[in-house]
């Protein structure tokens, strides 16, 4: 019974789906009410995406910012084709890749682990120490893994938008995402 819920699940497209379309073509027609819209659907996406690779908060928000400025002048270069927020992830990816470049160009040494704590502050309503398990278990996935869990858990994305994001094969985010919450649930026991 729960495949058959999973499986009509990948079928039907999400309402945030069908809004972010609408809101993108709303914007092509220079419609900001529609940005700010689209932003109230597909900012915690965006930000959790880029919190994932970056591992820095302040670089998270810069990129967050970024994407929806990008947006709103290339909505006009969007085709609608049911896939909106892979659209989207995919201009948060490459402004993401810039600012692993810029980073390495202007490398100072010094570690992005006060940015983790930052994500998880008091305002979060996470015990101190829950902030530390998870710090904790974020150390223990690789790069790769812990981007499929913060997508797929934190931000809702499906297994099969994940792999169009990541360009990687279903099934390999599929085991990946499996293998890290084992690698969680061990760690936790």
């Amino acid at each position: 019974m729960q495949s058959t819920a999973l499986k009509t699940d990948t079928v039907m497209p999400r309402n945030d789906d069908i809004t972010a379309e609408k809101c993108l073509i709303a914007i092509k027609d220079g419609d900001r009410d529609a940005l700010s819209e689209l932003y109230s659907i597909a900012s915690a996406s965006v930000y959790s995406y880029a919190l994932s690779v970056l591992r820095s908060v302040h670089d998270a928000e810069d990129v967050l910012h970024d994407c929806f400025v990008n947006i709103f002048t290339s909505a006009g270069a969007y085709t609608p084709c049911g896939k909106p927020f892979a659209w989207i992830i995919t201009i948060a990816k490459n402004l993401c890749l810039m600012k692993l470049r810029e980073r390495k160009r202007f490398a100072s040494g010094t570690e992005a682990d006060e940015d983790w704590d930052m994500a998880f502050a008091e305002e979060s309503g996470l015990a101190p120490e829950d902030r530390l398990m998870i710090r904790r278990c974020m150390t223990l996935l690789s790069e790769e893994e812990n981007r499929i869990v913060v997508l797929h858990a934190v931000a809702g994305f499906k297994h099969r938008e994940i792999a169009e994001m990541m360009e990687l094969p279903l099934m390999t985010v599929i085991s990946k995402y499996r293998r890290a919450i084992a690698k969680l649930r061990k760690s936790l026991e």
